[in-house]
């Protein structure tokens, strides 16, 4: 007689303890909440160096180039008297015009990159040199400066260009880097691409009845 085979029977599940199961999602929850919390931490550093800088316009922090910083201090030769950068982001321009002698101011709406500047300027030695105001460049007067350095967006330029002619003093000279301004016709320009600056000397500034881009500047440093 064939002998009928007998069928196997399931292996038996292997008990999970109630003890097992809560350690599982606890460990659980510590991923969770660590994935979380540095997800947050980055956001809190990250946000305030790249929103906007100034609220009537979109100007995200974007810092100056080892190029712009140069031609900017060509464009600060032979010059004297007290400097102010609109929008100082990490202060590097303050800094570099406080190293070669200039009492030097920033303003910056945004905290964080203030904060920075103060500490950069404390750690390269020339924090005496230099102030860092935590302003909207709309709310202040400009007219106790005669080096003024700017980087602007074009959304902004006609406004700012009328408020500098309004308040500063005619021995005044004015930089601008990335963007020039829309009427004032340049008296000195160097570099190439987004390292070009135009500088404005005041005194021989024709005012904002025109459009002047096309104007070629006056001297190329």
């Amino acid at each position: 007689m064939s002998k009928v085979p007998q069928s196997k029977s399931p292996p038996s599940e292997v008990p999970v303890s109630s003890e097992d199961s809560s350690r599982g999602r606890s460990w659980g929850l510590l991923i969770t909440g660590g994935v979380g919390g540095t997800l947050v931490a980055l956001y809190a550093v990250i946000t305030p160096f790249v929103m906007p800088a100034l609220r009537k316009v979109c100007l995200p922090f974007v810092p100056a180039t080892s190029t712009q910083i140069e031609n900017v201090l060509k464009m600060l030769q032979n010059r004297s008297g007290s400097l102010v950068d609109i929008g100082s982001g990490d202060g590097r321009i303050v800094i570099a015009a406080a190293k070669r002698g200039f009492k030097a101011v920033g303003y910056e709406l945004n905290p964080w990159l203030v904060w920075y500047s103060r500490y950069r300027a404390w750690r390269d030695g020339v924090h005496q040199n230099t102030k860092f105001y935590i302003s909207d460049l709309w709310k202040v007067s400009f007219s106790h400066y005669t080096n003024v350095v700017v980087f602007g967006v074009p959304q902004m330029m006609l406004q700012l260009e009328k408020k500098l002619e309004e308040e500063l003093k005619g021995n005044a000279r004015i930089i601008a880097c990335r963007f020039p301004f829309p009427c004032w016709i340049p008296d000195y320009t160097t570099g190439e691409g987004i390292d070009t600056v135009w500088a404005y000397d005041l005194k021989t500034s024709n005012g904002c009845e025109a459009k002047c881009l096309e104007r070629t500047p006056r001297t190329e440093y």
